[in-house]
């Protein structure tokens, strides 16, 4: 498998940030950590290894990226406006850096899908929600997409507009409603397992429902908890059975 790490001072961030791609043709699939993991995380815990038949078969490139979450929600020690405008930075630098340095990878504008899993399927999704002018659909597996669920008791209006359960049911009329409506890969997956929490993705897909924007919710069986071996066996299916139109 072709595999590539990169990195650049991010001047949205303040910091240097690294970037991993692998695969050499195909759709883009841009890859949140969990938690306060960092850009390797999906290779160390043999992710890229159970999605290699796609990689290698030239059906997608993978991009996984940082995490800047213990510098935002998972750190008990900043303020909440302080997160919050953590967050806002770091989708800054997703569109304007990571999406520009995506394309050029891949020698021009390719469809890009986001993904990850807990509070990485929160990411991947809400990236998707607010941005459909630059993404193509995303495969969330085991995700909370109300972002009260992180903040701590903290809440404004940027804070809103970063929790998908909140802000999509009063989504108006306009592009970015056009563009999710034409979006053919909305994937909401979750197991039923141990810590897992399935009405999370039951209720995101109902609001995307209400609203008239095509997607999938598909939970899985209590044998699949909230951990590593569940989302091996999501991803790869996802992408070696979901998204052939690509």
């Amino acid at each position: 498998m072709q595999r590539e790490l990169h990195s650049w001072w991010s001047p949205r961030l303040n910091r240097e940030m690294e970037i991993a791609a692998y695969g050499h043709y195909g759709f883009a699939v841009l890859l949140f950590p969990t938690a306060a993991a960092d850009y390797l995380e999906y290779e160390r815990f043999h992710m890229i290894d159970a999605i290699s038949e796609a990689v290698d078969g030239g059906r997608c490139k993978v991009f996984s990226i940082n995490s800047i979450n213990s510098e935002s929600w998972l750190n008990s020690n900043m303020a909440g406006r302080d997160k919050v405008i953590r967050h806002q930075q770091y989708n800054e630098y997703i569109a304007e850096e990571v999406v520009p340095f995506i394309h050029n990878h891949c020698g021009g504008k390719v469809p890009i899908i986001t993904s990850g899993a807990s509070l990485g399927a929160l990411h991947a999704a809400n990236t998707l929600f607010r941005r459909p002018d630059l993404f193509d659909g995303t495969i969330a597996m085991s995700g909370i997409y109300d972002l009260k669920s992180y903040s701590k008791g903290y809440w404004d209006e940027d804070c809103f507009y970063n929790s998908p359960t909140d802000y999509l049911p009063g989504l108006p009329e306009g592009d970015d409603m056009n563009l999710l409506r034409e979006k053919k890969h909305i994937h909401f997956v979750s197991g039923s397992g141990n810590y897992e929490a399935p009405d999370a993705s039951r209720l995101i897909g109902k609001i995307c429902e209400l609203k008239g924007i095509p997607n999938e919710v598909d939970i899985w069986g209590a044998d699949m908890p909230h951990d590593w071996p569940t989302w091996r066996a999501m991803l790869p299916y996802y992408l070696n059975n979901k998204l052939s139109d690509l």
